[in-house]
């Protein structure tokens, strides 16, 4: 059975994510072995040195870039 979409944006929704995918992200982000140190390090940094809004931005920009490679 396919789990709706939940929008990430107010308003005309662009981009959704898919809760079965963002839940693999939290686990890879948050538990996996490998990636969870170097993913937490990254963040720690990108929240140090960036504003809220410009986290968001690149947020869209990862997205943007990830979904044009797959193109």
């Amino acid at each position: 059975m396919s789990v709706d979409p939940v929008s990430i944006l107010g308003g005309e929704s662009v981009y959704c994510i898919n809760q079965g995918q963002l839940s693999d992200a939290m686990r890879l982000a948050n538990e996996d072995e490998t990636s969870s140190p170097r993913i937490q390090a990254t963040l720690t940094d990108l929240e140090k040195n960036l504003t809220r809004n410009e986290r968001a931005a690149l947020a869209f920009v990862i997205i943007e870039r990830l979904r044009d490679a797959n193109n």
